[in-house]
């Protein structure tokens, strides 16, 4: 939500284009955004990362110029209950994402990662940190043929103050 915030009020984007599977979440930040930014060309869609198939549509049809991937599993003791979740959002998504990207001619794409990539102890994080290195790998084998591709970005994000899921109100 806070990316969207930002690229809305930078007023650089023609276009803003959610893609969440949390339906309540996406329309919160689109009442706020219409709100604070009614001139903002907003669409909100529903899917997920995980479905190629609604990811080949939506590529097909808004071809986005810059990708903002945030979408993952982030609580550490739910996806050690459940792995295979974790993995099929975090791997798999993101790899179907940056194909994605690459197919349809993204010029940047940044993957938001997390701190626990680092040395991973747990799933969530090596979850994230194999991401990670599809995206790297991608962008190296891009880079080494010719051709356009996107530019790859990765980022590490700790707890989030007043993010979604943030450890903060646990320790509160």
């Amino acid at each position: 939500s806070e990316l969207v915030r930002q690229v809305a009020k930078s007023g650089v984007a023609k276009r803003i284009i959610i893609f969440d599977i949390a339906e309540n979440g996406a329309y919160e930040i689109q009442q706020e955004i219409r709100r604070a930014y009614p001139e903002v060309d907003l669409k909100v869609l529903i899917g997920s990362i995980r479905d190629e198939k609604r990811l080949c549509e939506i590529f097909e049809e808004y071809k986005p110029s810059f990708v903002y991937h945030a979408a993952a599993h982030k609580h550490v003791p739910l996806m050690e209950d459940n792995p295979a979740e974790c993995v099929l959002a975090n791997v798999l998504g993101s790899r179907n994402v940056a194909d994605m990207a690459v197919k349809y001619g993204t010029e940047s794409f940044v993957m938001v990662s997390t701190d626990k990539a680092v040395n991973p102890t747990n799933v969530m994080g090596c979850s994230k940190r194999i991401a990670e290195i599809y995206v790297q790998s991608l962008s190296k084998k891009l880079a080494n043929q010719s051709g356009k591709a996107p530019r790859f970005i990765t980022t590490r994000f700790g707890n989030v103050l007043g993010s979604s899921g943030s450890v903060v109100p646990l320790f509160r």
